[in-house]
């Protein structure tokens, strides 16, 4: 009986083919979309699912980029409805389907990636970092860098995402922006738990990027020596190091005022500093820094009521040679 069905399949899918192979693309089109429901009422996930894909294909190809974007949705849906988790076997095909899908279509392509890495979530809430990676590298590849940028940073692929962000830089970006493009990406893979690839892309970007003297660390610019200091300050934990850092290079902190909330969220993963209650004086920095404070305070409490001396406060003085 199955290799009756089969073939039964085989010769609908031919059919399909040479309707599409003959423009006849609305036809071809129905006929999948009736295939569907049929399909996914018995519940034959597998067949519907290699017949979506491959009509998929066939339609974009044939230029029948709504026809075919409206096939990959519905292929996403299944994944969906069958519970598959095979993330490794689908995610390359996904990722063909967006590229074909094309820059010029940005309605169905951004709805297709929007269903996929809703499914591909159920596993990471940050969704699956390879088919990140892919699509960063079709965006890059159309020089939308923005776009490249933030598919990189949900990746775990630091190399390639500093080469992204040398070129970024030097196209797009001023010539005193040099350490604000890595800094950004840096603290944001921080705040994604992601402290290898966000060392690795430090890395990269300060041997690679022709605009940086390779004498450091130090290096000349003070915020490349901050993110320096600070990925070490999250590989030892030490709250102390990571309060005297950010109270040091204050006045470069303050050229994005997107990094106080990066450094916030920073010291609450890596160094248990607790949240905010209420803003203070001295605006957001001053309320960030006395935060920092607060927890010293408590850790030197615990630490005497042990028996044990720590200084008790970031305000213990760094030499600025040391740090910048």
């Amino acid at each position: 009986m199955e290799p009756q069905q089969n073939r039964g399949i085989s010769r609908v899918l031919e059919k399909l083919r040479n309707s599409i192979r003959s423009g006849e693309y609305y036809e071809a089109h129905q006929m999948y979309r009736t295939l569907y429901f049929r399909y996914l009422g018995q519940k034959k996930y597998n067949d519907l699912k290699n017949m979506l894909y491959e009509g998929c294909l066939l339609l974009l190809d044939a230029d029948q980029k709504g026809s075919g974007a409206d096939l990959a949705l519905l292929l996403v849906e299944v994944l969906n409805q069958s519970e598959d988790k095979e993330c490794a076997i689908w995610t390359p095909k996904l990722s063909t389907i967006f590229l074909k899908i094309g820059r010029n279509n940005t309605t169905e392509r951004d709805a297709f990636l929007v269903q996929v890495f809703k499914w591909t979530s159920q596993n990471s809430s940050q969704g699956n970092a390879p088919f990140h990676q892919s699509i960063a590298k079709i965006y890059w590849e159309e020089l939308n860098y923005s776009q490249a940028r933030y598919h990189y940073v949900h990746s775990q692929d630091g190399k390639a995402c500093a080469k992204l962000l040398i070129e970024f830089q030097m196209v797009e970006g001023y010539k005193n922006e040099v350490d604000l493009f890595i800094a950004q990406a840096v603290l944001q893979f921080l705040c994604l738990r992601n402290q290898i690839t966000a060392s690795q892309t430090f890395n990269t970007y300060t041997e690679q990027h022709p605009k940086i003297k390779k004498t450091g660390p130090p290096f000349l610019l003070p915020l490349l020596n901050f993110i320096w200091f600070l990925l070490q300050a999250v590989e030892t934990k030490k709250l102390q190091t990571f309060a005297i850092l950010c109270e040091q290079y204050q006045k470069s902190l303050q050229r994005d005022p997107c990094y106080v909330q990066y450094l916030d969220k920073i010291g609450q993963i890596f160094f248990g500093i607790r949240p905010p209650q209420e803003k203070r004086s001295g605006g957001i920095f001053g309320s960030f820094l006395d935060s920092f404070i607060g927890s010293l305070d408590e850790e030197s409490d615990d630490d005497l009521a042990q028996g044990q001396q720590k200084p008790s406060t970031s305000r213990q003085p760094i030499e600025n040679s040391d740090l910048d």
